[in-house]
């Protein structure tokens, strides 16, 4: 694995925000790697960063200090448009609630930002339901979703997310809204995806038994991404 290309690397990235008195310091010359394949719990209490470290890894926010490189192409001096066609190839963000498009199907959904990136409807369409029968779908395709369940709406918000090829997926809370036998059938969806492609995963969550079963676990701790005890 050392001899790989981190698929995200974070390396001294600072995110501060201003305020009345003090800058607030959420990242403070954070180093972090997510390798191909691997799939990383990111816990640690609100407040602590989780969602700027997601949002910083997913070019969302600028690092104020620091360089953010993903698939090993530095990214801070990228402008709006270099950023946005790096996210819509590289990144596939899930987040807590769904948000699928309540008037498309489920297949009509993971077409949706193939459709976007250029690819023919045909192309769209196949891997759509290649992804989908993978992911436990493959009889729901044509359900708009109303008519699936919470843990099949957010496989379908997997789907979505991946349907692109992107080498990094970054999921905030992804089962946080599901009971736990569901969060237990979405969570090992993801991982075998993960698996099967080689996509690298960085997971926020508070649900500390899915955590130990991700390959390891991160924390946020005075700026700093460290391993968590």
């Amino acid at each position: 694995m050392a001899q790989e290309m981190p698929a995200l690397f974070l390396s001294q990235v600072e995110r501060y925000y201003p305020q009345s008195d003090a800058p607030l310091e959420v990242l403070r010359r954070a180093d972090f790697a997510l390798w191909p394949g691997e799939v990383v719990a990111l816990v640690a209490p609100s407040g602590t960063g989780k969602s700027t470290l997601l949002h910083v890894a997913g070019l969302l926010e600028k690092p104020d200090a620091g360089e953010v490189f993903v698939g090993g192409l530095a990214t801070t001096k990228l402008d709006d448009s270099g950023r946005t066609r790096l996210r819509r190839t590289e990144i596939g963000f899930v987040y807590q609630f769904h948000h699928l498009l309540p008037e498309f199907t489920a297949l009509e959904n993971v077409v949706l930002p193939q459709r976007i990136r250029g690819l023919s409807r045909d192309e769209a369409e196949q891997r759509a339901s290649e992804l989908l029968t993978f992911l436990g779908l493959g009889e729901r395709l044509d359900h708009l979703p109303s008519e699936l369940s919470g843990g099949e709406q957010q496989r379908v918000a997997i789907g979505r997310a991946v349907a692109n090829g992107p080498r990094l997926l970054l999921a905030d809370e992804p089962t946080g809204n599901l009971d736990p036998h569901t969060s237990q059938h979405v969570f090992a969806t993801l991982m075998a995806l993960a698996r099967a492609s080689g996509l690298a995963a960085l997971i926020a969550t508070h649900n500390l038994q899915l955590a130990r079963q991700m390959d390891r676990q991160v924390t946020i701790r005075e700026g700093l991404v460290v391993a968590l005890d």
